[in-house]
């Protein structure tokens, strides 16, 4: 689907050439025009009326780059951040810091380019929303429809599921340390967590969210603190396990080890979702989204480089899958009782939130399938179809999340084929064919770069995502009590 109008800017000469810049007049005359012509988007009801039911009420356009900034780092600086120190454990340390660097580095720069090819297209007067609309425009409407489209919604879906399994496990854990001895099984914590989300997911817009994120921001900022404390504290302790940073397993298991690092890693810096956050902004957009992703990552840096290096440091070659676990040691706190609870409950409340916004791609599906667009957002033509389709699905996601409780396995797939493509591959594409850099110019070499190694990378750790799943698969059962 092409991008709305939003702006009376002048169409350009030649349809095959929307991507780029360019010297001719017409290009010229578009970017210069400026911001200013953003303020008569009012005036364009006509334009407002060929928005979808999607777009008109998840995405509408009121934010601030404050709000972007919360909006980004809910969906980026999550507790998947907790496994950085297990991902150490097939790296060691000096590969482990370069990945964290890279990482931090190319998405950034990824993010970014994203964001300038976003600007570029709404200043040209096609503003758009999704990541598929990007794609139909750029690559072609079967690209859009039939890559982009369903990878993000597999990516995002399959999110939702494993945050839903993760805020389970953690209120589980939570329920162990209260009573050693209780009943209660896994999966009805899942749904616990899954009624959480379900009353939150109630929330009609992605802009709504705003103050819900800014407290995300503060959560993620307490866990890491609780975290990085715990393992500093374990680590000088006694009772932690001795300091080891050798790399285990024969030379097959440490090859795809380092890869099976690698998506983790990966999955940890992803987003799928630039283009839906860019949409909360207000216009004009130009400049705010570097300012929401400058916020982002000055909280993704303190964020992750501190846990990632105190967790290894305290557990080396002994840390679990989330960092939480290590804080127990045959079921005996290595910390303060109070001290974990208060961690989890930061990670809960915080997992809520952060699947709150991976479920806005679904919603807006829902939204532009079942909603009337020409009739008001709380009307009840729009609040009962809204109400029913996005508590069912919340109720899948959570009914999968139960029952299978080895999701993570099935996940790392997911994100080697889909947090890859859309925040490491197709930005740099994007932005080779929108901006048609010189072939000889750095830029466009660096984003072949980036593009040609990312992309062996997401098959490689598919592949070894794959080998792990058949190598755990005799102990998987549905509805587990793991």
């Amino acid at each position: 689907m092409a991008g709305v109008d939003l702006t009376p800017y002048p169409k350009r000469e030649k349809e095959g050439e929307m991507g780029s810049l360019g010297n001719s007049a017409n290009s010229k005359a578009v970017h210069e025009a400026g911001e200013d012509d953003y303020d008569h988007h009012k005036h364009l009801s006509p334009t407002h009326q060929q928005l979808d039911a999607g777009a008109l009420f998840v995405l509408k356009s009121k934010g601030s780059w404050l709000h972007c900034g919360y909006h980004l780092t809910t969906s980026i600086v999550a507790p998947t951040l907790l496994s950085l120190p297990f991902a150490f454990t097939f790296l060691g340390w000096a590969v482990g810091i370069i990945s964290l660097v890279v990482g931090a580095l190319v998405t950034f720069y990824s993010y970014n380019l994203l964001s300038l090819v976003l600007e570029h297209h709404a200043q040209l007067g096609r503003r758009h929303l999704r990541f598929r609309d990007m794609a139909n425009d750029i690559l072609g409407p079967r690209w859009g429809w039939y890559y982009v489209g369903p990878t993000q919604f597999m990516v995002c879906y399959g999110s939702v599921i494993a945050l839903t399994l993760l805020g389970g496990q953690c209120m589980k854990a939570i329920y162990v340390l209260s009573q050693p001895n209780g009943s209660m099984k896994l999966y009805e914590f899942v749904i616990i967590f899954g009624f959480l989300m379900l009353v939150l997911d109630q929330i009609p817009s992605f802009h709504s969210l705003r103050h819900i994120n800014l407290i995300s921001l503060f959560l993620c900022l307490a866990y890491s603190a609780c975290a990085a404390a715990a393992s500093i504290h374990i680590g000088n302790s006694s009772k932690g396990p001795k300091k080891d940073y050798g790399l285990k397993g024969d030379t097959e298991s440490r090859i795809f080890g380092i890869f099976n690092a690698i998506a983790i890693i990966a999955t940890t810096y992803g987003n799928g979702i630039i283009p839906e956050i860019q949409a909360t902004i207000a216009p004009p957009v130009k400049g705010k989204m570097f300012k929401g992703l400058c916020v982002c990552y000055t909280v993704l840096i303190i964020t992750f480089f501190t846990v990632a290096i105190t967790g290894y440091w305290a557990f080396g070659n002994h840390s679990e899958g989330l960092l939480l676990s290590n804080f127990l040691d045959d079921g005996n706190p290595l910390v303060p009782k109070w001290f974990i609870l208060m961690t989890n409950l930061f990670t809960i409340l915080q997992l809520s939130a952060v699947g709150v916004v991976y479920l806005q791609p679904t919603n807006e599906v829902l939204e532009r399938t079942f909603a009337d667009p020409k009739s008001k957002e709380l009307s009840a033509r729009n609040v009962i179809p809204r109400v029913v389709s996005r508590s069912l699905s919340v109720v899948i996601a959570t009914t999968v999340a139960a029952m299978l409780p080895f999701f993570g396995d099935i996940n790392a797939v997911i994100g080697a084929f889909g947090f890859m493509p859309l925040d490491f591959i197709l930005p740099v594409i994007f932005f080779n064919l929108t901006f048609k850099p010189s072939k000889r110019s750095l830029v466009f070499w660096l984003n072949v770069s980036i593009a040609v190694v990312f992309s062996a990378l997401a098959i490689i750790a598919a592949i070894a995502a794959v080998r792990k799943i058949v190598l755990d698969a005799k102990t998987y059962r549905l509805f587990a009590n793991v």
